[in-house]
């Protein structure tokens, strides 16, 4: 889960419902200052929504690009059905290739995080002409970490013995675990983390966790795809291995970024360097208009594999 530091929305921003032909869809929308480059729609990881992106959205923006960050079906502010079948790979990828049409922006570069980035690959399998990009944000084409995949099955338990309160506290209580000694969140940030909780449907919740622990190796798939990859992450990445990211990216020969110093959510805690990053590469895509799997070089920024 990210957890954004401010609720702050960035200059230019508005929340409005992105119709689509598969329904409204919660979305934080920011305009570039200036000449467009391009759009990015931004997709959310598991217990997410598209607040986490908040930091991320302003400099994306200075940068010259639209960023559209959306709550998935059943994800916080969007609406979504109680039945599981609902919240399935392909319904979910459906949603993503319907609101990149929404957007009225031609091709649009896509980018998920954690969650987003399984359900982000099935959108391009499915509808590839929709995207002109694709970057996984600490998400990988392999499986989660084994202590994250014990986590979600311990999660998906607790949905069908205790009530959602029940679950949210006992989350909260081993999330402060590993958090340093006197280290509190803002109060309007602690309601904001419990409002989305409780807004967020349990079948997406259960639905989403069934996806990750179970989600075979798909690097094969990517390195298939017709478009620029992007794989970016912390070094200290912690729900995907980071040699498995690190042997991901060179075996689909996707451009690689590694931010230093970040964790699961560059987003949050580096947004910034981050967004110089992703905005270089997706720069260099636009100008070069590179097929098929071929790696964009991104300046004088190059980002570097750990050791």
């Amino acid at each position: 889960m990210s957890k954004p530091r401010s609720l702050a929305l960035p200059p230019r921003t508005r929340r409005h419902r992105l119709a689509t032909a598969r329904g409204p869809f919660a979305v934080l929308d920011t305009a570039p200052d200036g000449p467009r480059h391009g759009t990015v729609l931004l997709l959310p990881g598991y217990t997410g929504s598209k607040e986490d992106f908040l930091a991320l959205l302003g400099p994306l923006a200075e940068a010259g690009y639209r960023a559209v960050a959306v709550d998935g079906r059943g994800q916080n502010e969007t609406p979504g059905p109680r039945g599981r079948a609902a919240y399935r790979r392909k319904a979910l990828a459906l949603d993503v290739v319907a609101q990149a049409a929404a957007l009225g922006d031609g091709p649009v570069h896509l980018l998920g995080h954690s969650f987003g980035g399984l359900v982000a690959r099935a959108a391009v399998a499915l509808a590839p002409d929709a995207f002109s990009s694709l970057t996984l944000l600490s998400s990988g084409p392999g499986r989660v970490a084994r202590p994250q995949r014990v986590r979600i099955h311990a999660l998906r338990g607790a949905f069908a013995l205790l009530p959602k309160e029940r679950v949210w506290q006992a989350t909260r209580w081993l999330d402060s675990r590993g958090e340093e000694p006197g280290a509190e969140d803002p109060q309007e940030i602690v309601d904001f983390l419990r409002r989305r909780w409780m807004l967020t449907r349990i079948a997406q919740l259960s639905g989403a966790g069934r996806l990750l622990v179970r989600d075979p190796d798909g690097t094969a798939a990517l390195r298939a795809l017709p478009m620029p990859l992007h794989l970016a992450y912390g070094d200290e990445e912690t729900v995907w291995p980071v040699p498995d990211l690190a042997a991901a990216a060179a075996r689909t020969g996707a451009h690689h970024t590694v931010v230093a110093g970040a964790g699961h959510s560059p987003n949050v805690s580096h947004p910034e360097e981050l967004a110089a990053r992703l905005a270089a590469f997706w720069d260099a895509v636009q100008e070069r208009a590179v097929p098929g799997r071929t790696e964009v070089p991104i300046g004088g920024n190059p980002a570097e594999a750990p050791s």
